[in-house]
């Protein structure tokens, strides 16, 4: 009986031994499966990290290249502006010019107009010249005839023997009358001729005169005439020449203009790429941690300094919110120090990549340099000791949970904190009556615009690592709003 009784021990033994041999190997080989997916999920977790290292880096070449542009867009404003007030000066001076020509043209025409008068003068004097030489011409020949006609008759001997052939003394007075009245008719005659030329030779020196006058008046005023047309036509050339420039600089803005709003276009479509990658890596990240479940409680030795940067950091994130609210945004940044899928110290986890939005924004450093309020300081100081509000890694507005399909959440306050980044299904879309699919409205390109603001950063971290879409509360300075700031 005993030996039957020590068979079936030693059996039992046997059984047990083999079945927990079996269980062990069963653990065994799935603590190896539990290892190699997380493996697996690291190795996508870096791949997606070096999509965002990447994205970053063309961000980053696209800023430079926005930069360099800009500096150019604003070196052809300034050579605009400039070539502007050069054609403006240019303009100006033709217009003097011009004004000048027109001055000049004017003192032209009145020259010609005198002219025209000493010309009609001339043509005056010319006639009555000519006249005055025909009756000089007919003087000449009456005095000429009676000369001949006075030496014909024996001069003056002739005349006496006139006088004294008188039958009379009636006679000779009377001839003698008559000889006297032609003597000084002669006279007369001769002292009118000699007047007349020299009334001839006088006009001809007037006209002489005028002539020579108007001669140099005109040609000093068609010198300057041709000296200002020249002077107007350089000037306009350089006026054409720097509206030509001008032109071309302007084309430059224009095309600058385009190359800017196409990289302000793929700095979008960048930072929009950056947000997704960065919420996709805050999801695996929290589906590995899901499956390690990591302890993130306990105390923290932190320096001065980290006190100061999570209290300030508290207070830009939850300074509208409860106590509690500010714990648990202190709570996240000290869980995520404590996480192996963080950085390990305060400062680090807060100045992260694309993590908190008021870290980004300067305002953070700003309630810095004043110095954290009391009850920040004090919230700080409990986490640090240890305290938590839950094991969250993550937080952000229910405008953004949702909008994230974020599937379990907690509300403290304004803001969602959850651990695991696990989403809802898409739902099914609505279809008419008659089948036809019903066309469903669009998702927001950038869906943290509705902050004050920040939106752009918003967007990007609502999907960051750390998630902290959340951190866009920081755009929502006395209520702590976050990524939604609602």
């Amino acid at each position: 009986m005993k030996k039957r009784i020590v068979i079936w021990l030693l059996l039992f033994s046997l059984i047990m031994g083999e079945t927990a041999l079996c269980c062990r190997a069963e653990e065994d080989e799935g603590n190896t499966d539990i290892s190699q997916t997380i493996d697996g999920m690291r190795q996508q977790e870096q791949e997606t990290q070096n999509a965002i290292s990447d994205l970053e880096k063309q961000t980053k070449e696209t800023k430079d290249a926005i930069s360099a542009l800009q500096g150019e867009k604003e070196k052809t404003q300034s050579n605009v502006s400039n070539l502007q007030n050069q054609s403006s000066q240019l303009q100006s001076t033709i217009n003097g010019y011009s004004a000048k020509l027109d001055s000049l043209s004017a003192e032209i025409t009145e020259a010609e107009n005198a002219m025209a008068e000493v010309s009609s003068e001339i043509v005056e004097l010319d006639k009555q010249l000519q006249q005055a030489r025909d009756e000089e011409h007919k003087r000449y020949e009456l005095l000429k005839k009676r000369i001949q006609s006075t030496y014909e008759s024996g001069g003056n001997t002739g005349l006496a023997r006139l006088l004294l052939e008188s039958g009379s003394m009636q006679e000779f007075l009377t001839k003698y009358e008559y000889l006297t009245a032609i003597i000084e008719y002669d006279k007369k005659k001769i002292a009118e001729y000699k007047a007349l030329q020299a009334d001839i030779e006088a006009k001809s020196a007037v006209v002489h005169e005028k002539e020579e006058e108007l001669d140099q008046y005109q040609t000093q005023l068609d010198e300057k005439h041709e000296e200002l047309s020249g002077l107007t036509a350089e000037v306009k050339g350089k006026l054409s020449s720097t509206q030509n420039t001008l032109s071309s600089e302007k084309n430059k803005l224009a095309d600058y203009d385009n190359k800017l709003a196409e990289l302000d276009k793929k700095m979008k479509s960048l930072q929009a790429k950056t947000a997704a990658a960065q919420a996709e890596l805050a999801k695996q990240i929290a589906e590995r941690l899901a499956l390690m479940k990591e302890d993130t409680s306990g105390a923290y030795s932190a320096s001065e300094s980290e006190l100061v940067w999570l209290a300030a950091t508290i207070q830009a994130e939850a300074d509208g919110e409860s106590y509690t609210g500010k714990l648990a945004v202190g709570s996240v940044i000290m869980n995520r120090v404590k996480s192996s899928a963080f950085p390990g110290d305060v400062v680090s986890v807060i100045t992260q990549n694309m993590q908190f939005a008021s870290y980004r924004s300067g305002k953070v450093e700003l309630i810095m340099s004043v110095g954290p309020n009391s009850t920040c300081l004090r919230a700080a100081q409990e986490v640090l000791d240890g305290a938590r509000v839950g094991d969250y890694l993550f937080f952000m507005t229910k405008y953004y949970a949702d909008y994230y399909r974020i599937s379990e959440y907690t509300m403290i306050g304004n803001h969602a904190f959850f651990y695991k980044w696990s989403t809802l299904p898409e739902p099914e879309p609505a279809v008419y009556d008659g089948g036809e699919q019903q066309e469903q409205p669009q998702e927001p390109e950038e869906p943290a615009q509705e902050s004050e603001g920040e939106g752009q950063e918003q967007s990007e971290d609502s999907g960051d690592e750390g998630g902290d879409s959340e951190e866009n509360d920081d755009e929502q300075p006395s209520e702590g709003g976050d990524e939604g700031g609602e």
